[in-house]
């Protein structure tokens, strides 16, 4: 049975599933994303006037994860214009947990037993499986994908190390890396320039909703994860977070109807069952 750590954990992946498809769902994803990081950046804006400064020691992963959050998003912009979000998101995913597991053992000297070991495996390829399904991704987008779950997998690691060098203050952590997004509206404006940010706010108003709530819909799914992370191996919860990818089969089926195959399905279990290893 899940503890009530990996039941949180759970919902993150829900909550991650929903915020990626608001993005695939939006036509101009740059532009979505870079509406998501304004909202992102501006709660935690108001979060860091009332919490703790961050420790010393947590600095160095503040910045780094900050930086490397912002190729995360520019990564996943590319990820998504090259192929559907049952296909993408899955590549970008799937090739995480694994890394993170690596990246615990050198970076933290994490070691997790053969059971959980077992249930990342599953979770990985089952979300390599789902990626290998329906019709073929680009070549440019599968590079795409591959960079972004790159990306994943180090800030994770990152952030594994630095929320427990931050004396038990997640929500400091967490408000103070996300500041970092203010980055991707500068980035916009450099490239398209302030009209092409503000002149969709009276053009398509629902699209920039849909936007802002993504953005808020993400701080809650990550936050989660970096609180859990405080305690709980960062590959098992990396892991156990990347069970999304299930929840982006369906979101995408019932929202955005993609095909699903038999074969998808299948993955799909496959990867619920590595969960319950983790969970056990």
């Amino acid at each position: 049975m899940l503890s009530y750590t990996g039941g949180l954990v759970l919902v993150a992946a829900l909550l991650h599933a929903s915020w990626n498809a608001m993005l695939h769902g939006n036509r101009d994803r740059f532009l979505s994303m870079t509406w998501m990081s304004i909202a992102i950046a501006a709660v935690s804006t108001l979060i860091v006037l009332f919490v703790p400064w961050p420790t010393a020691a947590a600095w160095p992963y503040i910045v780094a994860s900050g930086l490397v959050h912002i190729v995360y998003n520019v990564s996943l912009v590319r990820a998504y214009s090259s192929g559907d979000l049952g296909q993408a998101y899955p590549i970008a995913r799937g090739s995480s947990p694994l890394l993170v597991t690596l990246g615990a053992a050198l970076f933290a000297h994490e070691a997790i037993g053969p059971l959980h070991a077992f249930g990342i495996v599953m979770i990985s390829g089952g979300i390599i499986a789902l990626a290998l399904q329906g019709q073929r991704v680009s070549r440019s987008g599968v590079l795409a994908a591959l960079t972004t779950g790159a990306t994943i997998a180090l800030y994770t690691v990152i952030d594994g190390i630095g929320v427990r060098l931050s004396n038990g203050q997640a929500l400091t952590y967490t408000a103070w890396m996300f500041l970092f997004y203010w980055l991707m509206p500068v980035l916009f404006v450099a490239r398209r320039g302030l009209a092409a940010l503000w002149t969709p706010v009276r053009a398509a108003p629902m699209a920039i909703s849909s936007s802002l709530a993504g953005g808020l819909v993400s701080i809650a799914a990550y936050g989660i994860v970096i609180w859990a992370m405080q305690s709980g191996a960062m590959g098992t919860v990396s892991a156990l977070r990347e069970t999304s990818v299930v929840f982006a089969v369906l979101i995408g089926r019932v929202f955005l109807r993609e095909a699903v195959s038999a074969n998808r399905w299948l993955a799909c279990i496959v990867v619920a069952a590595g969960a319950v290893c983790l969970g056990a």
